[in-house]
């Protein structure tokens, strides 16, 4: 027997919480033959500008007539941005099936710079031992596809934490789409008064004993009234740094994402408002890790 398919706003609710890509082209056929047919005709071209483009249209919310185009809308967006990333990580490790696996030597060294234990739990990396050791990492275009399952997207160094402490200073700091509270947690230990918020959506990132603060974007802002806001790869086209930028107590928000825009931020929301000057901060970018992921981290700042 078939299932009934749910109601436009479950749908809606269930591709916000970022399911697997396989469930989406199972509940949304229609909408991936599109994205197929779209991809397909920019990838063949060959034209990374077109690439590009095509990231950026679909990340921006088209005009629609009712709930269930935009559900439509929704899963092409969900869809396009899955295929790009897996494109992506192809097109870095040239593993395109079966399993990615570090070697030992490469997996041993890795686990010593960036992380705390035998776990997955980062740390804040040495910079100087990072540009001795990272060279010998024989495998390191493996690393990022392999945690990014955990939410792990970047990396990030002991100066880039005191940096940003410095940044924030005594003022009262909100991190929004906060994950499992790593940067959070990093900012409070170097001096920062820092809450970790998330919406929960990503429940497979939250670490047992985490403190962050279950409350979406909006409500954090809202309520907390924080003068710094920090969000560490906030998704491609999301509809909560809106949100940020008419909070009027905030005086800055940072953003440590990517220099290509389809991968992380919603820069169509970043361009419209006008109550903020942004640009990117090269120095603070340098010590995002791996370099290899082309880190950039935006500082926004009240007109």
């Amino acid at each position: 027997m078939t299932a009934r398919p749910r109601p436009a706003a479950q749908q809606r609710a269930w591709l916000a919480g970022d399911p697997p890509l396989d469930e989406v082209r199972e509940q949304f056929p229609a909408e991936w033959a599109q994205v197929q047919r779209e991809l397909g005709q920019v990838v063949d071209a060959g034209d990374v500008a077109a690439i590009k483009a095509y990231a950026s249209r679909i990340a921006r919310p088209a005009p629609v007539r009712d709930e269930r185009e935009a559900v439509s809308a929704l899963a092409r967006q969900r869809l396009a941005a899955g295929a790009l990333k897996q494109m992506g990580v192809a097109a870095a490790t040239g593993v395109t099936d079966g399993r990615l696996r570090f070697g030992l030597v490469s997996g041993w060294l890795t686990q010593r710079l960036l992380f705390a234990g035998g776990g997955l739990e980062r740390k804040p990396a040495s910079m100087a031992a990072f540009r001795i050791i990272w060279p010998l990492v024989r495998q390191k275009r493996y690393l990022m596809p392999l945690v990014e399952p955990r939410g792990i997207y970047c990396f990030y160094s002991r100066p880039l934490i005191r940096r940003l402490a410095e940044l924030i200073g005594d003022r009262p700091c909100v991190e929004i789409a906060a994950g499992d509270g790593t940067l959070a947690r990093f900012l409070r230990d170097a001096g920062a008064e820092v809450v970790a918020t998330d919406d929960a959506s990503w429940q497979a990132t939250r670490r047992e004993g985490s403190d962050v603060v279950r409350q979406d974007a909006a409500a954090a802002v809202r309520e907390r009234r924080p003068a710094v806001v920090i969000c560490s790869w906030p998704p491609a086209g999301n509809a909560f740094e809106r949100h940020v930028f008419s909070t009027p107590s905030v005086e800055t928000y940072i953003m440590i994402g990517s220099r290509s825009e389809f991968a992380a931020g919603n820069w169509a929301d970043y361009r419209a408002q006008d109550a903020f000057t942004f640009a990117e901060d090269p120095a603070l970018s340098r010590l995002v890790l791996p370099p290899e992921i082309a880190p950039a981290v935006y500082v926004f700042r009240r007109r």
